[in-house]
Formats: C-alpha cells, structure tokens, sequence
C-alpha cells in the first residue's frame, strides 16, 4: 500500500500504480512462498579405497546420495506449485566418526528430516539422540534385523529392506523353483553371520533344507592380487567339494570377500544364490518394468550411471516427506510425520504397486528384485505365497512375529 500511495502522491496514473501495485503483490507473494521450505539432511559413512573383488564392483563417490539429490529434485517439481522448497545437505562422515555432532549441526540449522545411511548402532544412537524432539529419521541404509525388532524406535522409518526381507524373497523364488535343498556357505565376518542367520529363518519358514554348512574364513589378503584365476579355479571347487548334494549353493558374504569367485566353480554343477549368483535387492540398474525406466532415465542423466538400490532407498525416503508435504500442503514437521505415519499412507516407487509401512515398526513394505547382475530374474513375493492383509508381509517380520515395542 505504501508503494502504491507514494505512485498516487507522485501523480502517475492510475494504471500504471495498478500494475507496479500488482509486481509489487507478486514479489511479496513468491518472496513469502519462498520461504516454505523443508530441509533434508543426508548422513552417511564413506570410506575411499574400499576393496572389492571385482573393480566393476567399486562404490561410486556419490552411492546414496545421488539418489536423494534426485528425490530433491523430484519434490522441488511439484514443490513449486504449492510454495515448497526442498534442499539437502549431504553428510560425509569418516569411519569411526560419532555422528551426534552432525546430528546437532543439522538440528541447528532448522533440519527435522534427516536421512541415514550409517551403521546400525548409530542408527539407534541417533533415534535415541532424538527421542522426545521433532525430528523424523529414516533408515537407508542399515540391514540389520534388531532394527525392525528389539531395538525398534518409533521415530525412526526403513526405506531398506531387512536382512529378512531379502532372505524371504531369495527364498520364496527358490522354493517356486523346487531347489529345496541348499548348501549354507558363509563368511566369517559379523555382517556375514547376520545374513547366514536371516538365510537359515527363510529356509525354515518356507520349508527349504540347509543340507551342508561351512564358514569360508576371511584370511585379510588382498582379494584382487592374491588370487589369481588359476588359484580360484583350483581352490573354490575343493572348498565346496564336501557339499554333498544339493540344488543350489546359497552364500553370505556382505563382506565381498568369496561369493563372487563361487559361479562355475562349484565342485557340483550347481547355481550360486545370495551373495553372488540371483541376488535379492531393493532395487537394480538393469530394471525398467512399471514405469521405472522413468526414474532410471532422470537418474542417468542427473548422476551419469545406473540407479542403485541404495540409491532407490535414499530416493524413497526424500520423496515420502515431498509427498507428505504436498498432500497435507504444510511443511511442518509434526503434520509431515503425522501424515506418514497414518494408515492411508502411500508412495509410488516404480514396483508395480504403491509401497506402504508397517504399522508395527515403521518398515517400507516393498517387493524384492531377484538379480543375476545383468537382469532381473524375478520378483517377490512369488504366486501363492499368499497373506491375509498384504503379500508383502510374507516378506521379513509379520506383525505375530515381531519384536517390536514402539514407545
């Protein structure tokens, strides 16, 4: 009113007051819808130089992140019809880091969203960190079972499957296949105990038969230049010659230490599952079926590579804020997590149906990719693995078998 006075006052016509008068209505508007806006903080542990079997198998420097900036990305889209502005703050922590001074720069700074992709430990760290404040953590990271279970925490939702999840849809496709009876092989790492334990909970749930058992120890030697081709051909059919029989070897081993050198050279003719060989994953750079080829395409151009999963996990959980944000048209954060946490909650993720969280511990319910590393042999949950509220809830911890308590 102040500017238009003083154009009155000045004697220009009244037309011309109008239109200065209606840029000036415009500016304070976009200046006040600019100001709607929701920051997302991405925590993650990266360590340069880590050793893989295959040099095709390193990590790139932008692993998870990429896809959050694409989650951003995607929000800012419609963000900007509702007045929204989403932006992310990417976190390098360097191994052995404690993550509350992160936690407490970005709390600072206005961020009540935050990604994680860190340890279990410090996932629950950070929950408990934040226990009674208004902030939502999610989880896209860690695997671990006790996370959906003992130490479940409610404000903390998994956009990453679980160990179970994985395990159960490997096993579902093997049963559907009449491989029952497997050869446990596993590493001797934790991470790989953990797998070989989700493995064996499969095997049992859905009536497989862990015939053969062995543990491959993790000797420290530098997997690349220490086992040539003629060492491996010699060595893998000796380690597996005590297998007896069986229909496929199944092996854990997070670690990345011997599952890659077990296709083909078995001493039985056998296929390789788990670790190496089909592989469960939340996502693969190879799948464009229900419209993915959409998110793949956007995820090339933006990252200049394939769309991993856990990229997709980093994704998914940006976008479950951009949508709560845009359906309740708020950016508050007690109306953003009430609104993922109600029962109507949903989230298209390019898996042929809109994926949705368990009530009981704050799971993302989402079907499995079964990967041989060029294509995707299938998805889970198999035809006739059947479930009274959901099939996705064949896969991983059903509500009577939880051991979650939510606060």
């Amino acid at each position: 009113m102040n500017l238009y006075s003083g154009f009155i006052l000045r004697g220009i016509c009244c037309a011309l007051a109008a239109s200065v008068a209606a840029v000036a209505v415009t500016a304070s508007a976009m200046t006040a819808m600019s100001a709607e806006k929701v920051g997302i903080g991405y925590l993650h542990t990266f360590a340069k130089g880590r050793v893989t079997i295959s040099i095709l198998d390193q990590p790139p420097e932008n692993l998870g992140v990429a896809g959050a900036e694409v989650g951003i990305n995607d929000n800012n889209t419609t963000g900007r019809f509702m007045g929204q502005e989403f932006a992310l703050e990417d976190v390098r922590l360097k191994p052995g880091d404690d993550i509350v001074p992160a936690l407490d720069k970005l709390y600072g700074e206005g961020f009540r969203f935050m990604v994680l992709d860190v340890s279990a430990d410090d996932v629950v760290k950070a929950a408990d960190h934040f226990k009674g404040r208004d902030v939502l953590l999610f989880n896209a990271g860690a695997l671990d079972d006790r996370l959906r279970n003992e130490d479940c925490r409610a404000n903390v939702i998994h956009t990453a499957p679980s160990r179970a999840i994985l395990a159960d849809g490997l096993a579902q496709y093997l049963i559907w296949k009449q491989w029952r009876e497997w050869f446990l092989v596993h590493g001797s790492n934790p991470a790989d105990k953990l797998w070989a334990d989700a493995l064996r909970r499969a095997a049992q749930r859905f009536g497989a038969k862990i015939v053969a058992e062995k543990e491959y120890k993790d000797t420290g030697a530098a997997r690349q230049t220490d086992s040539g081709h003629a060492q491996v051909q010699k060595q893998m059919p000796a380690f597996t010659q005590d297998g007896g029989d069986y229909d496929v070897l199944v092996a854990a081993d997070e670690s990345e230490v011997f599952a890659t050198y077990l296709p083909y050279r078995t001493w039985q003719a056998r296929p390789v599952a788990g670790s190496a060989g089909l592989v469960p994953q939340s996502w693969h750079q190879s799948f464009e079926g229900w419209g993915a080829a959409q998110i793949q395409n956007r995820f090339e151009k933006a990252a200049g590579r394939r769309m991993t999963g856990l990229d997709m996990q980093a994704w998914t959980a940006v976008r479950m804020v951009g949508e709560a944000a845009t359906r309740t048209k708020s950016t508050e954060p007690g109306k953003i997590e009430a609104f993922i946490k109600d029962k109507e909650f949903a989230i298209a993720a390019f898996k042929g149906q809109r994926v949705t969280l368990r009530d009981w511990n704050w799971q993302l319910r989402q079907p499995v990719l079964l990967a041989d590393g060029r294509n995707v042999v299938s998805v889970s949950p198999q035809e006739g693995f059947l479930h009274q509220f959901s099939e996705l809830d064949t896969l991983g911890y059903d509500r009577p078998e939880s051991g979650c308590k939510l606060d």
